[in-house]
């Protein structure tokens, strides 16, 4: 399984932007004002994600006192980061674009409250793309000290 690619992520919180922005035009005015609950849940899972990454590298790479990580549940944490990684993009791309639309519209109070809700959620999913990368980049096996690149074969002498 290839590492998740940061081109991907912006892409995908590009285009979530774009459409969300186009949606807004006609929509905004009949829409409730933005909940706040998404931030505490993607600061919940950031957190979990990175704490588990701290201890699963340690684990990977048989740091004294740590047992040994068995390898679904290693294949397991990878998916879960690639998952949250592009979750967190969806949801970047989502409040950015509410962020765009709302920029010119900040004479009254409600589209004022949305903008500071899509803001602070941009950057809690901004903290989860960050975590669900650093989890994922705990799951990595340490090279050999004979191999030079993870995509070079070993050669067969």
């Amino acid at each position: 399984m290839a590492p998740t690619r940061l081109r991907t992520l912006v892409l995908t919180a590009v285009v979530c932007a774009g459409i969300t922005w186009a949606v807004l035009h006609p929509v905004y005015n009949g829409l409730p004002p933005l909940p706040w609950t998404f931030v505490p849940a993607l600061l919940i899972a950031a957190v979990a994600e990175a704490w588990t990454g701290r201890d699963l590298r340690a684990r990977i790479h048989g740091r004294k006192g740590a047992k040994p990580a068995p390898p679904l549940f290693v294949a397991r944490m990878v998916v879960l980061a690639k998952a949250s990684s592009q979750a967190g993009a969806f949801i970047a791309g989502i409040a950015a674009g509410f962020v765009f639309y709302l920029s010119g519209l900040l004479s009254s109070p409600t589209p004022r409250h949305d903008m500071i809700a899509a803001a602070v959620t941009l950057g809690s999913s901004v903290v989860l793309i960050g975590a669900a990368l650093f989890l994922e980049y705990c799951c990595r096996v340490p090279r050999s000290p004979g191999q030079e690149r993870d995509s070079e074969p070993a050669s067969r002498s």
